[in-house]
């Protein structure tokens, strides 16, 4: 997949953090979907490294992860 977004796009990504993830970070992925509509992407990184970069992930990707998620208890 090539890159969709610029250098510039990624540094003023959005990223969250899950209320699950308590202060520490946790085993936890962050999101960053303010570019979801209009480029078609999701960002992620891991919260225990936020400066180790990112993944770009399409939509339909990130939508199915989340939903496969969800069916585990916390």
């Amino acid at each position: 997949m090539n890159t969709i977004l610029t250098a510039q796009e990624r540094e003023a990504a959005d990223f969250r953090s899950s209320s699950y993830s308590g202060s520490g970070g946790g085993n936890c992925i962050q999101p960053a979907v303010n570019y979801a509509e209009s480029h078609g992407v999701v960002l992620i990184r891991d919260s225990k490294n936020p400066d180790g970069g990112s993944l770009e992930i399409p939509n339909e990707a990130f939508a199915s992860f989340v939903a496969f998620a969800a069916t585990f208890e916390v």
